[in-house]
């Protein structure tokens, strides 16, 4: 090999080593551009990962905050607790029976308090007790009506009194919270709260009011927190703390469990306001001594034959002299069947529906007298008892 021959190898190689240093540095340079790609994705990742984690531990907080809030009602509690009272009657001296009552309304120097008429019913004195207090204060038993189940009873007013706020009734839903607080089985239980939903709304429930069987249908919230003996009267509050109802009645059998009921706060209001001006509430009358088709004995006592057709209604036994149902022309064994065009199967339905309207109003009447079905229109007169 000449010597040109020699100096073209080594120019060739030396061209090689070159384009294998290019090669180095370009394979080099694409590795970096990958490398910080790879970074710059993981990085941006890992930043999502991490938020999305926070997010969801915040989420998880807030719901688990949210929870603890909804679940307690401790601060709606306070609201009404310190207006909430023990009511004790007595008859001659004797404790007759304890309830439950309220302050609803300051005025003129006195704070009121409404409770159930079958608390104080038969009772010559009253007195209050507050929750966070032993003392036992004297209250005036204003008045109460035995049918709308609401009393009302005034004490001297003081700053430290303080008045439930009122709520809507209206405004409630079926699974509504709602709570109560109340003085079950007497003052040593008293303040106690109970927690429920709402079951029920615009319930008729028939009562027994002035005898052994029921006469009366009340218009009534039905709840399933516990209600005992000595929570009449007490306040039926949503879950806010305002009041939507006053405690009345529960069913006591042993097949039935948490099924008690509360008057509306609309209807015991009004009942109160008519209580404190006077101290009675006039319903009409119509001057007649009625049963139920079911008491046979009766029926048979007063001979009183029904037409085989006719499965409810109320019989006439007697007529008072000169009564509204005397003048128009109502007798002894008529059965009626419809007042103002509502059916009435029940003397509970037939006072509910008499109740239903005022003094000197007009109202038609149905009955059967002979297996006949005739009519007739009475002017309601005043009921003076």
């Amino acid at each position: 090999m000449n010597e040109n021959e020699l100096k073209k190898e080594k120019d060739d190689k030396k061209e090689k080593i070159v384009d294998v240093k290019k090669n180095n540095k370009s394979n080099a340079g694409v590795i970096l551009i990958v490398s910080i790609l790879l970074s710059f994705v993981c990085g941006m990742l890992g930043a999502y990962l991490i938020s999305q984690t926070v997010s969801v531990q915040q989420v998880v907080k807030n719901i688990t905050t949210s929870e603890l809030v909804e679940n307690s009602i401790s601060s709606s509690v306070e609201k009404v607790y310190g207006s909430t009272v023990v009511v004790s009657a007595y008859s001659n001296g004797k404790q007759i029976s304890t309830g439950t009552g309220f302050i609803y309304k300051k005025a003129k120097g006195m704070a009121y308090i409404i409770t159930n008429n079958h608390v104080i019913d038969g009772a010559d004195k009253a007195q209050i007790e507050f929750n966070d207090s032993d003392k036992k204060i004297d209250a005036k038993i204003v008045g109460g009506d035995k049918y709308a189940d609401i009393a009302v009873l005034t004490v001297d007013d003081n700053d430290e009194y303080k008045t439930v706020e009122i709520g809507d009734n209206e405004a409630l839903k079926l699974g509504d919270t709602i709570f109560t607080v109340g003085t079950p089985m007497g003052s040593m239980y008293k303040g106690t709260v109970t927690k429920g939903i709402l079951s029920g709304k615009d319930r008729m429930v028939e009562v027994n009011v002035s005898g052994s069987t029921a006469d009366y249908y009340m218009k009534v919230i039905q709840i399933d927190a516990a209600v005992n003996p000595g929570n009449s009267g007490g306040p039926l509050c949503d879950v806010s703390g305002k009041v939507i109802g006053v405690i009345s009645l529960k069913i006591v059998e042993d097949r039935v469990e948490g099924m008690g009921f509360a008057i509306p706060i609309e209807d015991a209001l009004n009942y109160a306001s008519i209580i404190e001006e006077g101290g009675q509430i006039v319903r009409p009358y119509i001057g007649i001594s009625m049963v139920d088709l079911s008491e046979e004995y009766y029926l048979w006592q007063n001979r009183i034959t029904i037409p085989e057709d006719v499965e409810e209604g109320i019989a006439v036994i007697s007529v008072e002299s000169g009564s509204p149902a005397d003048k128009a022309g109502l007798k002894k064994g008529d059965i009626i069947v419809k007042l103002g065009g509502e059916d009435t199967g029940s003397l509970a339905e037939f006072r509910y529906e008499l109740y239903k309207h005022e003094v000197g109003e007009k109202v038609e009447i149905e009955y059967y007298r002979g297996g006949k079905l005739q009519k007739t229109t009475i002017t309601l007169g005043k009921n003076q008892s």
